[in-house]
């Protein structure tokens, strides 16, 4: 008889995607409705287009309802102006049991000159639910690329102290931020 532990890993490896199966991608006009006085992308808006789409990524990634569970970070670094092209670029970066952590990089194309650049980024979690709300086991990630494989191993680092600041981790079963702060002191 299969250990049910060992028998559920194997079924989570039987169903693991690659990263590029879950990238959803949005394009959007900046219009007035959209901007503050000074004639900027409001962040709030921002913020919901890149929940919006951050979802249809995890979704893609699990087939499953999802739900978002926290905002790790967003920066705004530039201004988008009114009658910009906004493009939000969304992939999973890791799955952890029912959570996925989303990736999100927006770029702006001005209207007037056609020059594109990064922006902005973000990074969403989001846990899938069954029809009542339960958690439920995603697939796990397959990261292809150097950039998936940088922000797969970065998510970790990320869980871990997210768990530490919240009291579920002992900061001495961190290892992959003990790895860290290990190589900081022998250089």
């Amino acid at each position: 008889m299969l250990n049910p532990t060992f028998a559920r890993k194997e079924l989570n490896m039987a169903k693991a995607k690659k990263a590029s199966e879950s990238c959803a991608t949005a394009t959007h006009i900046v219009l007035p409705d959209d901007t503050n006085t000074l004639g900027n992308l409001m962040g709030g808006r921002l913020m919901y287009w890149m929940d919006v789409i951050s979802a249809v990524a995890a979704h893609r990634h699990c087939n499953r309802v999802v739900v978002t569970a926290s905002v790790n970070n967003i920066s705004f670094n530039q201004p988008i102006k009114l009658g910009d092209f906004v493009t939000l670029e969304a992939k999973v970066s890791r799955a952890f049991g029912s959570s996925m952590e989303v990736f999100i990089e927006v770029y702006v194309e001005d209207h007037r000159t056609g020059a594109k650049t990064k922006a902005n980024e973000a990074i969403f979690t989001f846990v899938a639910v069954d029809q009542i709300g339960n958690t439920i086991d995603v697939p796990e990630l397959i990261p292809e690329t150097d950039v998936e494989k940088q922000r797969y191993d970065a998510a970790l680092r990320r869980k871990q102290l997210s768990l530490i600041l919240a009291g579920r981790m002992k900061p001495t079963d961190a290892t992959e931020l003990k790895a860290i702060f290990e190589d900081l002191t022998e250089q």
